[in-house]
């Protein structure tokens, strides 16, 4: 079948591979994140003992069906979770575990009732804390945008995109000090892994009336960095639109959810900085005209493999020019977080994707394919914890998906 990748589907990362960052996620990561959601809300006594009770928990607890029956993603999400109401937190797989987590957290807080986000203080720190980087890439892209639709340009908003997602608040706190930050263009170039841009470049080059579709990640400092390129596509009329594919509900801290996008946009419109300003009030115009759209779908919160994508997004995502993933829970995605050897080819895993596919991701888990034999050793020996550290990064292209 060409919907899944080409070779046989390795196992699936878990908890129970030994010393491994599933492990520790499981164990030590995800009981934090739910400690720190209760430092950081009020919630009301029964939300309290709710994650109080899924702290305890993990890891030895068994999976269970959901029960806020009238969430629009329940009746799916106990679908995929009735194979493993036999295993544990470590035992079934951890890309499982980990959005089941989240999922959990958005039960425990009736977020489809109360459309309460767990996770703003963080969203919002992570915007104010970065207001200076922000307005420093706002006035670079300002002044790209004069130069018009050129290669250069193009490449130095691609990497902002691609180190955009080092900020990552499920694993560093907004105003945590030892986030990941190559802060000039050389250390970005020494640390990208591997650099199609020239070919994405290329791609685009060619296009007429091109139609991107962002498959977003993280919130905050990261979206904006997505919504710079975006707003160069647009204003420079590389692109006739532009199509964002957010969360249906808050996950993973930070990712960004359509009460995000919204927010981001009027923050962008709150400040005083001319350049921050103007990339605010061009993507409203852009939204007014429809040259900049957002929508959501279940899927994009779900335990599955990007192979399982439903009919309905797949025809959507089969009309682009150009597919964007970014971040790294989306590329586990796209490998079905599985023990891929790393010289995998690219293409033949991703191949289900129904057009030209980029992906975007600062390395924060042990999975990657695409790279050279030998690579891994030099790697090692370089950085030790390359592959979770956020320091790595990839812009992984492939034309054509159906090799």
């Amino acid at each position: 079948m060409l919907y899944q990748p080409k070779q046989p589907i390795p196992a699936p990362l878990r908890g129970t591979d030994p010393r491994s960052f599933a492990e520790d996620t499981i164990i030590r990561r995800m009981p934090d994140i739910a400690r720190r959601i209760l430092a950081e809300n009020e919630f009301d006594a029964q939300t309290i003992a709710n994650i109080k009770a899924l702290i305890e928990e993990i890891p030895n607890g068994k999976i269970r069906p959901l029960t806020d029956q009238h969430a629009p993603d329940f009746i799916n999400w106990n679908e995929a979770i009735a194979p493993h109401t036999t295993q544990n937190w470590l035992e079934t797989s951890w890309f499982l575990a980990e959005t089941y987590f989240y999922r959990r957290i958005i039960e425990a807080a009736d977020f489809f009732r109360t459309q309460y986000d767990p996770f703003a203080h963080q969203k919002n720190a992570g915007l104010n804390t970065t207001l200076p980087q922000i307005e420093i890439l706002c006035k670079q892209e300002a002044r790209l945008q004069k130069e018009g639709w050129q290669q250069d340009g193009f490449t130095q908003l691609l990497m902002a995109d691609l180190w955009g997602n080092q900020v990552d608040l499920s694993l560093w706190a907004a105003e945590s000090e030892d986030k990941p930050n190559h802060e000039n263009d050389d250390a970005q170039r020494a640390h990208t892994i591997i650099d199609d841009t020239a070919a994405v470049f290329h791609l685009l080059d060619q296009a007429k009336n091109a139609t991107i579709h962002f498959i977003i990640d993280n919130a905050a400092f990261e979206l904006i960095t997505d919504l710079l390129l975006a707003d160069y596509l647009l204003t420079v009329d590389k692109a006739i639109t532009i199509n964002f594919h957010l969360k249906l509900h808050p996950t993973f801290v930070s990712d960004a959810t359509i009460a995000d996008i919204k927010q981001t946009i009027d923050f962008l419109t709150a400040q005083t900085d001319h350049a921050v300003y103007g990339l605010g009030e061009r993507l409203r115009v852009y939204l007014q005209n429809g040259r900049f759209q957002f929508s959501t779908h279940p899927f994009w919160t779900s335990p599955h493999p990007m192979w399982f994508i439903p009919d309905d997004l797949r025809q959507t995502l089969a009309d682009a020019t150009l597919i964007i993933s970014k971040g790294d829970a989306n590329y586990r995605r796209c490998l079905g977080d599985a023990h891929w050897p790393y010289t995998t080819p690219f293409n033949e895993v991703v191949r289900y994707m129904p057009a030209p596919f980029l992906a975007l991701r600062t390395c924060k888990s042990n999975v990657i394919v695409g790279i050279k034999a030998g690579e891994e050793e030099k790697l090692n020996d370089r950085d030790p914890d390359w592959i979770i550290n956020g320091k790595w990064g990839l812009v992984q292209y492939v034309k054509n998906n159906r090799q």
